[in-house]
């Protein structure tokens, strides 16, 4: 539950501290007076839309901060799975600077937006009086619905089986269309493979190309240059290196016994005369390896890198990606040449997810329709105790058969308020004091389920007074016993119910508007109860009033 409430520099607000106790507490003051600054700044803290407005005029930042108790084994575990080592309390924090940015904290950590938003509506549930407007939305009704019945994890089994239901469909319908098209993609793919693999290309197979004609181009002096080398190092009788230098080996040798480093000299030279050889034999080698006809030979290597430039611009930038390509055009024609298979698997599993959907759409509709039972008739008892006694009011559930995302059904909301009047939909029928009943009654019901420690209700009991407003204020008391319960309102009826009661005021200072909140005492809660039971000044009947109100809701606490 929500423990305190800081909120600083938002709009009217320049500071304001509240703490905030068990039970049903009502917040009341004048028109104006900043209640809903209080709520804006609540629902901003709680992960909604940043709005540079409510920075206060004057001011670079904004805060909001929260202390929350009591917290729930839900709340807990997923403060535990997001990494966090919670205490018995748990504080959010977040700020809002004049250009519109904002930053969240988790008892300091700074958070995303997100696991803001995550946590909090596991925290509080606020209800305004755009909740009414909203009611009378199809698609709101169902997850009403929803959110009462317990359907466990059947709405994502259902969402899975719906997701491989569409997508194979989707498949399938491409796959069937425009046959013209694929046998021309067939001709155009057979062609490609065809190309490529009529050029046998092999990788590496261009960079050794272009070394060769290199050499090709400079054949003839390649030729001349490493015959002369040859013939010096090893190629002459009389005067190659080779020889020479197996000479000067000996000469030295003979030596080695007069001069020890001339036996050295001879071992060097002899090491040389082997490598002169190795570069002979070498250069010989590059002679022979030339080609007898190298223009042919160069024809033949230019035509051969024309052939592969070719084919790397229409498929790739070199030989691999080439390759690559006519791996992936292989593998689009089998599928293309398989249609036939891949259309029978591709139908049978449409008709499995189609029966699994169909099934699982059942199962949703089957819980679905007994919670809609169940709820109307909570839903109209409810409606009898808050001055509706002839209401008739029922959950239509019905089958469609157009499968989407949560199923096949059509909710819709249907109310007779009087009597002899047929069932129509909410829209049509509902007056703005039926519907804030309605309303009222669906929160306490969902409240009571969704185990959520906070509900805030802004304002709900607008267009409602008199007996009806208590019996509203009653509920909201019986909530309270289960939940802790802030009320914006301005109902005196409902207002002398609470356990507490905090009276937001306005006064000027200097030329700025503040807004502060005070928790009243019992003598203050009877003033503030007379004055909005009175006119233009509060009477002594009006005060008396409000005592007898106030006294007679401590039975409800």
């Amino acid at each position: 539950m929500l423990l305190s409430l800081h909120i600083e520099n938002m709009a009217v607000i320049a500071a304001m501290d509240v703490d905030f106790p068990k039970g049903l507490s009502v917040i009341t003051g004048e028109t104006g007076a900043g209640k809903s600054v209080m709520i804006d700044s609540l629902l901003f803290l709680l992960g909604g839309k940043p709005q540079r407005d409510l920075v206060r005029s004057g001011t670079e930042k904004a805060m909001v901060s929260a202390v929350f108790g009591a917290l729930t084994d839900e709340v807990l575990a997923l403060l535990n799975e997001l990494g966090f080592d919670p205490g018995e309390e748990l504080m959010l924090q977040r700020t809002l600077t004049a250009d519109g940015k904002s930053q969240c904290r988790l008892d300091g950590r700074v958070i995303p937006q997100g696991i803001l938003r995550e946590i909090s509506r596991r925290l509080v549930n606020i209800h305004g009086q755009n909740d009414n407007q909203l009611l009378l939305s199809l698609p709101a009704q169902a997850k009403i619905l929803d959110a009462s019945a317990d359907l466990g994890d059947l709405p994502a089994k259902y969402r899975a089986a719906y997701g491989v239901y569409s997508e194979t469909r989707r498949a399938l319908e491409e796959l069937q269309k425009n046959s013209a098209e694929k046998e021309r993609l067939r001709d155009i793919l057979r062609f490609q493979i065809g190309e490529i693999d009529a050029a046998h290309l092999k990788p590496g197979e261009e960079e050794a190309l272009v070394a060769k004609r290199g050499k090709l181009q400079n054949a003839e002096k390649i030729s001349k240059q490493c015959e002369f080398t040859y013939h010096v190092l090893y190629g002459s009788e009389k005067g190659a290196a080779a020889l020479l230098l197996e000479r000067a080996a000996g000469a030295m040798s003979s030596l080695s016994a007069v001069i020890p480093e001339a036996g050295e000299m001879a071992a060097k030279l002899s090491e040389m005369r082997y490598e002169v050889e190795d570069i002979a034999n070498t250069a010989r080698d590059f002679v022979d390896e030339n080609e007898k006809d190298p223009t042919a030979a160069l024809n033949r290597v230019e035509e051969r890198l024309d052939l592969i430039s070719k084919l790397c611009r229409k498929y790739g930038k070199d030989i691999p990606e080439v390759l690559a390509f006519r791996e992936k055009a292989a593998g689009d024609l089998h599928l293309l040449e398989n249609k036939e298979d891949a259309e029978a698997e591709l139908t049978k599993t449409l008709k499995e997810s189609e029966a699994e959907m169909r099934r699982l759409a059942g199962e949703l509709h089957t819980l679905r329709a007994k919670e809609a039972a169940a709820l109307s008739g909570q839903i109209r008892e409810e409606l009898a105790f808050l001055d509706m006694p002839g209401v008739r009011f029922e959950i239509r559930v019905r089958e469609t058969g157009e499968y989407e995302a949560a199923g096949d059904d059509d909710v819709a909301f249907l109310l007779s308020a009087n009597p002899g009047e047929p069932l129509l939909p909410l829209e049509r029928v509902a007056s703005g004091g039926e519907l804030a009943r309605v309303m009222l009654t669906l929160q306490s019901v969902l409240n009571a389920k969704d185990g959520v420690g906070t509900a805030v209700f802004d304002e709900v009991d607008t267009g409602i007074s008199g007996k009806t407003a208590r019996k509203i204020g009653i509920r909201l008391a019986e909530i309270g016993k289960q939940t802790q319960v802030l009320c914006v309102t301005h109902s005196a009826q409902i207002a002398s119910l609470a356990g507490a009661h905090y009276k937001i005021e306005k006064h000027s200072e200097n030329d700025r508007v503040f807004t502060t909140v005070r928790q009243l005492n019992d003598e203050e809660r009877v003033g503030e109860v007379a004055r909005i039971l009175g006119g233009l000044s509060v009477t002594k009947a009006q005060t008396d009033a409000a005592a007898e109100m106030i006294e007679e809701g401590k039975a409800y606490r």
